[in-house]
């Protein structure tokens, strides 16, 4: 039972989070680029690609699982948006 990815809302808005990511980014300081920058890129694009691999398979568990990859995912980022906080590279919210 494959998905289409491109009509699911939870793949739009994580495509459109992944460039709210990497506008945020832009402003690092460019002694980042390898650091925090890389990393919370990646994982943004990793998201909406998580989701986009986990739709073409064939079951809703392999599907499912694919969607934890996702949610791992955003953990990772919030982790990592705090710790850009801590380093007041942005405001923390």
């Amino acid at each position: 039972m494959a998905h289409k990815f491109k009509e699911l809302l939870i793949w739009k808005r994580s495509r459109l989070f992944c460039s709210e990511i990497y506008a945020i980014t832009s402003k690092f300081p460019d002694s980042e680029k390898f650091g925090l920058t890389n990393q919370l890129r990646r994982a943004s694009v990793s998201i909406p690609s998580n989701i986009a691999e986990g739709s073409s398979r064939n079951s809703n568990k392999d599907f499912a699982r694919f969607l934890q990859i996702s949610i791992g995912s955003a953990y990772e980022i919030e982790t990592q948006l705090l710790i850009s906080a801590d380093l007041n590279f942005i405001l923390d919210k």
